[in-house]
């Protein structure tokens, strides 16, 4: 029997210390998405499962193997989402916000459900930021959707942001490229692993994104889906090479770049940083200007990205470039008897509402057991009442990180706080 005390396999408890980078990070994603002009959706953590076969691919890793899928108690068939693009997409056909003015921006924030296995910064639920475009196909869409992307980690304070670019082709070129790709493969099985003796048959493209070391001598020597691009195809991704450059954003172009959903046009990239070793990816996108059609609906462009929070949280720690403290309370209030704690939940809630966070001991306690927990608490403020200040009308402030105090009466306490923290 599993012991219920340990957490399911690939979920993490988000503690204090790290829920106050948790918030750090999702506020300044939140207010860098308004500067950008976008507006939040929130969609179903869950989804009909036929949403996201059809959507993210029959023959990809994640719906073969990683969806957490369920039959509810109507008989329906229903996935945990695995990825946010399909049900914003959903969401946009069902809302008719595909007849409205166009592009439609969207950001999102929230849980995504994957079974893999567990490693440094990659979870079974895992929190994403998302950002999508939908509506418009200009290349110019794919360099702000990719500026977005590299303006938030610049802000956040990642070091060494790297940018990897590729096109992986439209329907009118890509079938040329993979009759090439599964000819160059079929003459060297022996060479590759069981995974990607499976993916030749039924997804040659993710071939080129096999991470086992036994498969890169194969890998490196496979033809490049840039040489076969068509007109419009190359067309389209030199005017992003170029809107990039343009900007200042040298990208790296990587022909083995091809992400891991079926929904994918054109443009794909991935802006690596360093500092959670060998997979530095922190996020990665592209565009997927058929997936509107292919969940039945009109003809619609579309180009977004997704980046994990949890690996988010980590480089930036590893990087050690920023610093975040965990949320504490300002002032810490220390009753000493029962007509003080009356004056302390008072005292507390004058505070609160005049915006500065505070704390008090409940249960009756010494001054020494009090100071302590105020210690303990990270609390800038400490004030002590008992008997001698609530006869003589003045409390007692102390400073906690210059260990020095003073009486202060009752009826300015607020406004010096104010001042003060």
């Amino acid at each position: 029997m599993a012991d219920i005390l340990q957490r399911p396999t690939g979920t993490n408890d988000i503690l204090p210390e790290n829920g106050a980078w948790r918030t750090h990070v999702i506020q300044l994603f939140e207010d860098h998405a308004r500067r950008y002009g976008y507006q939040k959706v929130d969609v179903p953590i869950f989804e009909r499962t036929d949403l996201f076969a059809r959507g993210v691919g029959k023959g990809t890793d994640i719906t073969e193997k990683e969806m957490y899928s369920f039959q509810d108690r109507g008989g329906e068939e229903l996935s945990l989402r695995p990825e946010f693009t399909a049900g914003i997409v959903r969401c946009y056909l069902q809302n008719g916000l595909h007849g409205g003015p166009q592009p439609v921006l969207f950001y999102a924030v929230g849980p995504l459900f994957r079974y893999e296995r567990p490693q440094a910064g990659r979870y079974r639920q895992h929190t994403q930021l998302d950002v999508e475009v939908l509506g418009d196909g200009d290349p110019s869409v794919d360099v702000e959707v990719i500026q977005f992307a590299w303006a938030l980690f610049e802000r956040m304070g990642l070091e060494g942001l790297s940018l990897h670019l590729n096109s992986t082709g439209c329907p009118a070129c890509r079938p040329a490229y993979v009759d090439a790709l599964r000819d160059y493969y079929e003459k060297r099985t022996t060479e590759i692993c069981e995974d990607c003796q499976r993916r030749l048959e039924t997804n040659p493209l993710r071939l080129l994104d096999c991470k086992k070391e036994g498969c890169q001598g194969t890998v490196s020597e496979a033809p490049r889906i840039t040489e076969h691009l068509c007109t419009g195809c190359d067309g389209h991704f030199d005017r992003v090479r170029r809107g990039l450059e343009a900007i200042s954003i040298q990208p790296v172009l990587n022909s083995r770049l091809v992400r891991g959903l079926d929904y994918y046009t054109r443009t794909v990239f991935e802006i690596w940083a360093p500092g959670i070793g060998a997979q530095s990816a922190v996020a990665g996108g592209g565009r997927y200007d058929g997936l509107c059609e292919l969940l039945g609906g009109p003809p619609r462009h579309g180009m977004g990205f997704g980046c994990g929070l949890e690996r988010l949280v980590l480089t930036l720690q590893e990087q050690e470039e920023v610093t975040v403290s965990s949320s504490c309370p300002q002032v810490y209030v220390a009753p000493l008897g029962e007509a003080a704690s009356e004056e302390a939940a008072i005292l507390c809630a004058e505070l609160r509402r005049e915006g500065i966070s505070a704390r008090r001991t409940f249960t009756p306690r010494g001054l020494k057991a009090q100071m302590k927990a105020a210690d303990r608490t990270g609390a800038k403020v400490t004030i002590l009442m008992g008997e001698e200040e609530l006869t003589t009308g003045k409390l007692t402030v102390r400073f906690m990180d210059r260990a020095q105090q003073k009486q202060v009466p009752r009826t300015q306490i607020v406004d010096l706080l104010k001042e003060q923290v």
